[in-house]
This record gives structure tokens, sequence and C-alpha cells, in this order.
């Protein structure tokens, strides 16, 4: 029982630390919040179109914030309240108004300039920083986006027409295509047939080109390459057999050239002149024949 009771203080122990330790980050984390952000509030005195909660607040065009809550703190005043950075350098003669991103884009509260030596924002009762936005500032943006509008319409209208013939065309090619969808569906099928078709002949061009043995390609290659050799063999030996010939018939004119008649009338021909005999060899004398008679048994 005794032992139960330890390993149940041991548990109890380890968790209270385990807590303590995730409040103590939880609490380094808010502090460092808290130290990074501060509270900044901002007045507008007339309408603030585009502006919700989780804008952005820019300083030259940089984030350094985010809206908080925008309320309406009369008819005719509207009050935002945002977590801006410390090092942020806004000042009391920081001008602020509305930027948009794009023509319908959410506004964002825009900070401008200020003097490095100007004093910081003034306090409000609650102590929280206050800025009234500059009325010119929004003037001028409501004014662009009204610049913009009237271009916009300007353009519009001097284009009328063209918009009505632009239209007017959209229209027939879209009647067009609605009376010719099945013409267009037989060409989509045709054009269908027609990658089938590309695609077999792929498989038959890969078949031709691969394969375990190298293809279809390459055996006729090497088919080509043996009948090649074959054929440099034999033009060889029918080269060896034209230079005999030609040997031959080399031979057969220089005859011709030194002998015409015997070419003509042949070797054994009456008509021809006859051949001289060769010269006589003289016979053995009587002393030698009486001599050989004697050797002879």
């Amino acid at each position: 029982m005794e032992t139960r009771a330890n390993f149940v203080l041991i548990g109890s122990f380890t968790l209270a630390v385990i807590a303590a330790a995730f409040g103590f980050v939880l609490w380094f984390q808010s502090l460092h919040t808290t130290k990074a952000r501060s509270p900044l509030r901002i007045v507008f005195e007339g309408p603030a179109a585009g502006l919700r909660n989780g804008g952005s607040v820019n300083f030259n065009g940089i984030r350094v914030g985010e809206v908080m809550s925008v309320k309406l703190d009369n008819p005719r005043r509207v009050v935002a309240l945002a977590m801006v950075e410390n090092n942020a350098p806004i000042r009391k003669d920081t001008l602020v108004g509305l930027e948009f991103q794009g023509l319908t884009g959410v506004a964002a509260i825009s900070l401008k300039g200020g003097e490095e030596a100007a004093p910081p924002v003034p306090l409000d009762e609650d102590g929280v920083p206050t800025l009234t936005a500059d009325p010119n500032a929004l003037q001028d943006v409501t004014e662009a986006i009204r610049g913009t509008l009237q271009n916009i319409n300007r353009v519009v209208a001097d284009n009328q027409q063209a918009v009505k013939n632009s239209l007017k065309n959209l229209e027939t090619f879209t009647s067009s295509l609605a009376r010719n969808s099945e013409k267009i569906d037989d060409v989509m099928a045709k054009v269908d047939g027609v990658m089938v078709k590309a695609d077999n002949l792929m498989l038959g061009l890969n078949t031709l080109a691969g394969g375990k043995e190298g293809g279809e390609l390459l055996l006729t290659v090497k088919s080509i390459r043996e009948l090649a050799d074959d054929f440099d063999k034999r033009s060889g030996a029918l080269m060896a057999d034209g230079r005999r010939t030609l040997g031959d018939i080399s031979r057969a004119v220089n005859n011709f050239d030194r002998n015409p008649t015997r070419v003509l009338f042949g070797a054994g021909n009456a008509s021809a002149p006859a051949a001289e005999p060769p010269p006589s060899r003289p016979g053995p004398t009587p002393a030698a024949a009486n001599a050989n008679d004697k050797k002879r048994p």
C-alpha cells in the first residue's frame, strides 16, 4: 500500500513539473508577443470603405501590424484598433490614410513619413496611442477610385459599338457551335481515331527499334551489313577474274602484233611460209664408230 502511494506521489509531481514548464513557455511567449507589439488606435473622420478585421497596417509600404477591430464611434467617425510592432518609427506627425491592393482589394491602413525627432504618438484617455487619419488622404483615395471608375466608364462609352459588335460576334460564334455540335463531335471522334492510329504507329516504331533481340530495325541493319560484306567479297573475286581476262586479252593482242599470219591462218596452214629446218648436227667419225663397236659386248 505504501509503495502504491509513492508511485502516485511521484506521478503527481511529474505532471506538476510538466504543467509548470508548459505554463512557463506560454507565459514567456505571451510576454514576448506583448513586448513585440503594442496597440494603436486610428480615428477616421469619415468613411473607411474596405477596412475590416485582419487588414494590414503598412508603414511606407511595409507591413508592421494588423487591424484587430473596426467600429463606428458615431455616424461620421470610424475607429480602428490595430496591433503594431514596437520598432515601427511611428511619430505624432505620421500621416495616416488608406491604401488598396487593386481596384477591389481589401483596404489597409497606410502610415507614412514623420520626423525622427518628432514626439511620440499621443495617448488617449485609456492610455492607448491614437492617431487621426488625414481627411485629404482619404479624399485622395476616394477621388482616385472615382477617377478610375470614370475612366473605365469612358472607355466603355467610347467603344460602345465595338463592345456591341464583339458581344454579337460572340453570340454568333456560340450559336454556330450549337448548330454544328454534331459535326464537332464527328471531328473530335476523327481526331480520337487519328490519335489511336498515332499510338499504334508509336507502338510499331517501338517494336521496330526495341525488343529483346534489339528490334527488327537492328536485325535489318545486320542483314544489310552481311549483304554488303558478301557483295564486297564477290566483287573482289569478280575484279580478280576481270584482271586475268584483261591479261589474256593483252597477251593475245601482243601475239597478233608479233605474228598476225599465225592468228589469221593457223599454225598448220600450207599457204603459210614453211619454217626453216633446224641446222643438222655432224655425225660421228668412222674411228669413233669403231671404238664404240669395240666397247659393246
